[in-house]
């Protein structure tokens, strides 16, 4: 079996390269880590990208594709599957991959160093093992950590506003801690694994036949907790360097449907400023935490807002964001020239525990940028029979808007392709929408979603359903 799907890619002389490994939706990140690297370095770096994205096309250059699912499943089925790998998998099959450490070995001979640069850091990731190859981001050992959210509740209890929890040790004890809260907590109980993403591993309880449905396994931890009942959920980017410096890019509202499944945000917030500032301020405790505890780069902290204004702490991901991208467009556009944007803040997080002298963080928005996200999630296991085309060209629109060429556009971005069997949970394409209001973001979202609609159906072989 061949351990690469696709590969295209080509070195020139005289540049530098790190790998960036990771989804391809956070591709555009690195070239703002590139622009970076090659000022502080005074040298041309480039780089090339290691996704588990399976596509009809690419349009993108120096990319190598690794998805060994889709590849067994193309032999056994004739046909293209697209499916999200866990996080854990793809590294380690990183990791192993003949053609990606002969990749390495040969950037090793034409550099002194590689940087490898990833969306979240894993300890999968065993590439930094080979001598004068490092990770630009951080500690896997400490994000795994910083990322329990067990952990996050019991240590932050009492220094963040938190609803009230319980940690079960095994699905027993859930269950039966479960029992005597359903009256004390009528509007549901919030349960999640320990480590949980985007809603796969959690729930809005309502009933012991929801937690029966949705949990199985019985000897892992649980974090329970009082599900409040509230009308924004603000999301709050930042990067840590030490614990007196924590960065804070800005506040986006999530949009989060059926009570826990995340489907893309909006900026700015409509929250009022004094809410804002004091998010602000949170994020900041989070971030010392984070800090104390080892953890240097990006990071972002969710929370809930109530009717009366009571924030309550939800969880941090030490991990980026869905929101780094647009906030690096939105910085780019907005600070003063030459800011370093969160790449190179994280750089210097991670190599030298501080931040450039000239850092500016966002105090308004004089551009008056706005942008939506929604990130097309697929609910059960569907049939492409259209393409979209693609693009590649967020950080130009967001220039566009912003010095007035023009005054909206929307953008759909990583489509599968046509004639793909999509897994249930497997992103089908993701759209960006960016306008100088509201009603313009939302007419983006909305003529995108359209789009992305009309390009799969539900008629899939039920045998490959069944598998």
């Amino acid at each position: 079996m061949s351990e690469i799907f696709y590969s295209k890619y080509r070195l020139q002389s005289g540049t530098q390269y790190f790998l960036y490994i990771g989804e391809i939706k956070n591709y555009g990140l690195n070239n703002f880590l590139a622009e970076s690297l090659s000022g502080i370095y005074q040298q041309k770096f480039d780089f090339i990208a290691i996704v588990p994205d399976v596509f009809e096309n690419y349009d993108y250059r120096n990319l190598m594709v690794v998805n060994p699912f889709a590849e067994n499943f193309f032999r056994r089925h004739g046909c293209n599957i697209c499916c999200r790998l866990a996080g854990r998998e793809f590294m380690e099959s990183v990791s192993c991959n003949s053609y990606v450490r002969e990749l390495v070995r040969e950037l090793r001979s034409r550099q002194d160093h590689v940087y490898i640069y990833m969306y979240e850091s894993f300890p999968e990731m065993a590439l930094d093992k080979i001598p004068g190859v490092s990770i630009l981001g951080p500690r896997s050992d400490v994000a795994h950590r910083m990322n329990s959210k067990i952990a996050q509740y019991t240590q932050l209890s009492g220094l963040l506003p938190m609803p009230e929890y319980r940690v079960c040790d095994t699905r027993t004890h859930l269950v039966e801690t479960t029992e005597e809260l359903w009256e004390k907590w009528p509007d549901g109980i919030f349960v999640t694994e320990d480590y949980s993403a985007a809603g796969a591993k959690s729930i809005v309880a309502h009933s012991p036949d929801d937690l029966c449905a949705k949990f199985k396994l019985e000897n892992i931890q649980y974090l329970i907790s009082r599900y409040m009942p509230h009308e924004d959920d603000p999301t709050v980017l930042g990067v840590v360097a030490n614990e007196k410096d924590v960065y804070i890019a800005g506040v986006a509202d999530q949009r989060i449907e059926q009570g826990n499944r995340f489907t893309g945000s909006t900026f700015p917030s409509k929250l009022p400023p004094d809410i804002i500032s004091t998010l602000g301020e949170l994020t900041r405790k989070a971030g010392k935490w984070l800090a104390v505890n080892g953890y240097r780069g990006i990071f972002g902290c969710d929370y809930i807002v109530n009717s009366q204004k009571d924030i309550h702490f939800l969880e941090i991901n030490a991990r980026k964001q869905g929101t780094t991208m647009e906030f690096c467009c939105t910085l780019e556009q907005s600070l003063p020239k030459g800011s370093p944007m969160l790449p190179e803040l994280e750089y210097w997080a991670v190599t030298r525990n501080s931040f450039p002298e000239n850092t500016v963080e966002l105090s308004s928005n004089p551009k008056n940028i706005h942008w939506g996200t929604y990130n097309y999630k697929m609910q059960k296991m569907v049939h492409t029979n259209g393409y979209v085309s693609q693009s590649s060209y967020e950080r130009e629109t967001f220039k566009k808007v912003a010095n007035g060429l023009q005054d909206r556009d929307y953008l759909i971005m990583e489509h599968i392709g046509s004639d793909f069997v999509v897994a249930q949970g497997t992103f089908i394409g993701r759209i960006v929408s960016v306008g100088l209001d509201f009603h313009a973001v939302n007419e983006g979202l909305t003529q995108g979603l359209e789009k992305l609609q009309m390009s799969f159906c539900d008629e899939t072989n039920p045998e490959i359903i069944n598998e």
